[in-house]
């Protein structure tokens, strides 16, 4: 466990939390007035590897080598050159931080951190972290990399430990429909990543899918992005705890790893598939689905019997990838230097509220 201070006067700053991989839905922005929940799971923190927060600098005053230089391949409005290291964690785990009230601006709801760093060490003083809980963002306190140091300790974290402290949604999966009926963001900036990697392995050749969920949430966007015609290359979910695909699939829908972000490879060294990562929330959900319902039919049903009555929810629009995360995600792959790819991140980036986003 770690328990970040000050780096100025060693307070400290957090209670003991344990590190995962940084959500794919972190930088996510959803919806118009949408209050959305807590990123970070209580008890833990993440990393961010790239540059994060102010300053900002415009596309054009950087250039395609220094942007390339920072992991941007394809033009974004502006780069960050803040410093890279941001740590994240989830407000309830902040401790001995006040807020500094002439940096907390915010567009309506809340603080939306465009200010700069908004809390403060308690303590000394010291500007060390920035609070953000606006409407359409996910609530976060980001420490300054420059601003906070870990500090090793024993003393236990503020909730369970061992099977117990997995979150359901890690053993079971996350649903693809939120409590309001809709479409969950988590999942459309999910599929919006991956369908970014998908791309880059589709070498610009039409891609088969599974039937079922993973057709409705690929499917669309892989007719209107990639060419019409006999598919070149195949996908198929695989990961622990699944057989083997056969026959084996060009791509491979994989669980990146709960801590560490890396994504799950066959242990058959001959295997030359290439990997698509998926949050192992979501990835979960398509390889094990289980739609049967909290409560049975009277009576009870046998072990192993779904109900088909009533339907699986699913939402009554199309699923839409996240268009922002699919962008981010595929302007830090170098493949989107080929011709190809480039035309449809240009395509995307002109027009990004029409089919399929």
């Amino acid at each position: 466990m770690t328990v970040f201070v000050c780096a100025g006067c060693d307070a400290a700053l957090s209670a003991p939390v344990s590190q995962v991989a940084l959500p794919v839905h972190a930088h996510q922005t959803w919806g118009n007035g949408v209050l959305l929940p807590v990123l970070m799971d209580p008890g833990t923190y993440a990393v961010d590897p790239d540059p994060w927060g102010p300053p900002w600098r415009r596309w054009c005053e950087v250039g395609v080598d220094e942007a390339a230089a920072r992991g941007v391949f394809a033009p974004v409005y502006a780069l960050s050159f803040g410093a890279p290291g941001a740590i994240v964690i989830a407000p309830g785990d902040a401790r001995g931080t006040v807020l500094i009230p002439e940096r907390c601006g915010g567009y309506c709801c809340g603080l939306d951190g465009s200010d700069g760093p908004n809390l403060a060490c308690e303590r000394c003083g010291r500007a060390v972290a920035t609070r953000i809980d606006d409407c359409s963002l996910w609530q976060t306190v980001w420490f300054a990399p420059d601003a906070v140091r870990g500090r090793p300790t024993d003393e236990p974290a503020g909730r369970p430990t061992g099977e117990e402290a997995t979150p359901a949604r890690e053993r079971y999966g996350s649903p693809p429909v939120d409590q309001s009926g809709r479409w969950s963001p988590q999942w459309a900036a999910a599929v919006g990543a991956a369908l970014a990697h998908l791309l880059a392995a589709s070498s610009g050749t039409a891609v088969a899918v599974p039937d079922g969920l993973v057709a409705d949430l690929f499917g669309r966007a892989l007719h209107a992005l990639l060419p019409a015609g006999t598919p070149a290359k195949t996908a198929a979910l695989a990961g622990p705890g699944r057989p083997a695909p056969d026959p084996a699939p060009d791509i491979l829908l994989v669980p990146r790893h709960v801590r560490t972000g890396r994504p799950w490879r066959p242990s058959a060294t001959a295997n030359t598939a290439q990997t698509v990562p998926l949050p192992v929330e979501v990835w979960t959900h398509l390889a094990f689905p289980d739609e049967r319902l909290p409560v049975p039919a009277t009576g009870g049903l046998p072990d192993g019997v779904l109900r088909d009555d009533p339907l699986p929810m699913r939402p009554w629009s199309p699923f839409r990838p996240d268009g922002e995360v699919f962008l981010r995600t595929l302007a830090r792959l170098p493949a989107v230097r080929q011709p190809w790819l480039r035309r449809i991140y240009d395509r995307v980036q002109e027009r990004p509220y029409s089919h399929p986003f």
